[in-house]
């Protein structure tokens, strides 16, 4: 049976098992030259608010989401669920609940520091980012794992994997061509309603994907440079 044919199921208390593992050897010239590549391909990266509602392949999306799901994780226990939005329908609800939100936070929840901060980026209660990209990837936390018995078992270094899974799904998605945003209204607790997902997993960010618009526009920002992020021992 390969890799391909096997179907996960939950390993809690199961013996250790090993399996070869012999990735071939990049070439360090080779090695140099990726690297080099992805960097400059990387910092080409911004999160984009204004979305063209052209659409976009459904199968670079899903990709992107397969590539976000060989995150590691906690005991790999793999703590996600993906939830691709496509009806237009949920996405309005999507929008209506979040913008109530927003609205209560930026006349006053979120206190004036953090308004502060937000400023140089632009932001408001209005998110038409939330209807006019083609799909919404909201991703949920699984805070333990439910079986259909109605059996639990607990889920460890949560917010750690998740974060790391949606980092990797939205390098993914900007090196397939796509833009994405992460908007975490707050509270988040209406999109379990809207989706319908069980009580064991937690709303973590609702990420809208495609193109940019004609007209895009982005912060001018500019990002730490390496030295003022690593520290060399």
């Amino acid at each position: 049976m390969t890799e391909a044919t096997r179907t996960w199921t939950p390993t809690h208390g199961d013996p250790y098992r090993g399996v070869p593992y012999r990735p071939a050897r990049i070439p360090a010239a080779e090695s140099l030259a990726r690297a080099a590549e992805l960097r400059e391909r990387m910092d080409e990266r911004r999160t984009v608010r204004q979305f063209s509602t052209d659409p976009v392949p459904e199968q670079v999306v899903q990709d992107a989401i397969a590539c976000a799901a060989t995150a590691p994780s906690g005991a790999h226990q793999q703590p996600w669920t993906f939830v691709l939005v496509k009806d237009p329908e949920v996405r309005r609800r999507i929008r209506a609940a979040a913008e109530e939100e927003e609205r209560v936070s930026y006349e006053g929840r979120l206190g004036e520091e953090w308004l502060a901060a937000l400023r140089p980026l632009g932001t408001d209660e209005v998110k038409p980012h939330l209807t006019d990209a083609p799909y919404l990837i909201v991703v949920f936390q699984q805070r333990h794992w439910l079986g259909e018995d109605g059996s639990k078992r607990k889920h460890y270094y949560v917010d750690e994997s998740v974060g790391i899974a949606v980092g990797m799904l939205l390098s993914a998605l900007h090196l397939s061509g796509l833009a994405a945003l992460v908007h975490t209204p707050s509270p988040m607790r209406f999109l379990q309603e809207v989706l319908g997902r069980p009580a064991n997993e937690k709303a973590f960010a609702v990420i809208p994907v495609g193109y940019p618009a004609d007209k895009c526009e982005v912060p001018d920002l500019i990002r730490k440079s390496l030295d003022q992020v690593l520290v060399e021992i």
